[in-house]
């Protein structure tokens, strides 16, 4: 067993502006494998290099422990981490290759392509509401409404709905940030409604994903309750959340960087390639999930043990400078880097698509109609939400003129 030594200064409750590259980079130097304490109170390890996790994030010996992966599974009453944590990002093998298979029979490419022009339209209303004569926090003003509203829309929740999934969302992510009590309470929240929008649609189905996601079948096979309550979690947590910090880190690096943005306004032609540098630059996932090394595992001078929690450090890969040449520039050109921010292998986000679409619509929305948009505030006075899995901003103050 190696004598590595612990990460000393977490980068999950690391908020302030730069300071978790600057942990991660620290801790690449290293070498790629980390001993880590998770928010959660688990102990294992914390991967970091780019090669490194992207060959874990393929390697069979790695798996997922089923709804008990889920945080603080160990503590909460079985019938709610069942109901919440029985999603695919915690499955292995057979199970999770149904499920996958299930969800992504409906939730088509083509179905995001005749989502994009609502997704227009739902940018082009909360951008209209702005008032151009005051400072706007953009994270409250467009990147939270707006992924909430189209994964609404996706799954036909009712609009009066809507609200609590920010409440619950900023609990969720961050357990060990608020009480065990209050992530619990949360759970049961959200828990509730997910059985009650299913038995909704299940007595009145419609035209959303949810309805095809309960009508779906492999032969005999379907998605069973906790699936499917764990399915309307994944989506509402994970497929939310990330959309809303694409948003926010990719409007923030870019009013950061003016020469990179200024190329951009030259050529709006870049949008998707600069979305993708974004997504490398400062994604909107720190980690994934936690998996567990089902063998022996030799990482280095490290020996991850059987049994050992391991989870992947997808920010820290996507500025490794061993992959990226100047991994902290900002580079819209940038061609040929592979980012990790979508994860890999057979556990890459399935709603990558949709957030792609998303981000280039309100990015792109925002930079023409507002071409005087730029900073309210030092960038030294804006700080990270603490988590773990996810990094996004808790503001983004603009001025639009």
């Amino acid at each position: 067993m190696s004598t590595v030594q612990p990460v000393s200064v977490s980068p999950f409750t690391a908020i302030l502006d730069g300071e978790r590259d600057t942990i991660y980079a620290e801790l690449m130097s290293r070498g790629p494998a980390h001993p880590v304490t998770t928010l959660a109170g688990v102990s294992g390890w914390l991967i970091t290099g780019h090669e490194e996790a992207r060959a874990l994030l393929s390697d069979p010996r790695l798996v997922k422990g089923g709804w008990r992966n889920g945080a603080y599974a160990d503590k909460l009453p079985q019938d709610l981490a069942r109901g919440l944590y029985s999603h695919m990002l915690n499955l292995n093998g057979a199970d999770h290759n149904r499920l996958r298979k299930l969800v992504t029979a409906v939730f088509t490419r083509r179905r995001v392509e005749r989502l994009t022009p609502r997704i227009q339209e739902m940018t082009d209303e909360l951008l209209s509401a702005f008032d151009a004569t005051e400072p706007v926090d953009l994270m409250s003003a467009l990147a939270y409404p707006l992924p909430i509203g189209v994964i609404s829309e996706l799954l036909g929740v009712p609009e009066e709905s809507r609200e609590s999934f920010r409440r619950w969302t900023a609990r969720i992510i961050a357990p060990g940030i608020c009480t065990f009590e209050e992530y619990e309470d949360t759970l049961h929240d959200l828990l509730a409604f997910a059985r009650d929008l299913v038995a909704s649609k299940r007595g009145a189905p419609r035209d959303d994903l949810l309805s095809d996601l309960i009508a779906a079948r492999d032969g005999v096979e379907h998605l069973s309750e906790d699936e499917l309550t764990s399915m309307i979690f994944l989506l509402v947590i994970a497929g939310h959340e990330t959309t809303v910090n694409l948003i926010g880190n990719g409007v923030y690096a870019l009013l950061r960087h003016p020469g990179q943005l200024a190329l951009l306004r030259d050529d709006p032609a870049l949008l998707d390639l600069a979305i993708e540098e974004l997504l490398r630059y400062d994604g909107p996932a720190q980690t994934t999930l936690p998996y567990v090394a089902a063998e022996p595992i030799e990482m280095g001078e490290v020996t991850i043990n059987a049994g050992q929690s391991v989870v992947i450090a997808l920010q820290a890969a996507n500025r490794d400078p061993v992959h990226f040449p100047e991994p902290d520039q900002l580079d819209l050109t940038r061609q040929g880097a592979v980012h990790t921010a979508f994860g890999h292998g057979v556990h890459y986000c399935v709603g990558a698509p949709l957030a792609r679409v998303e981000a280039r619509i309100a990015i792109g929305t925002l930079l023409d109609r507002f071409p005087g948009l730029r900073l309210d505030a030092d960038p030294g006075t804006l700080t990270r939400n603490s988590s773990m899995i996810m990094n996004g901003l808790s503001a983004l103050p603009v001025r639009l003129r």
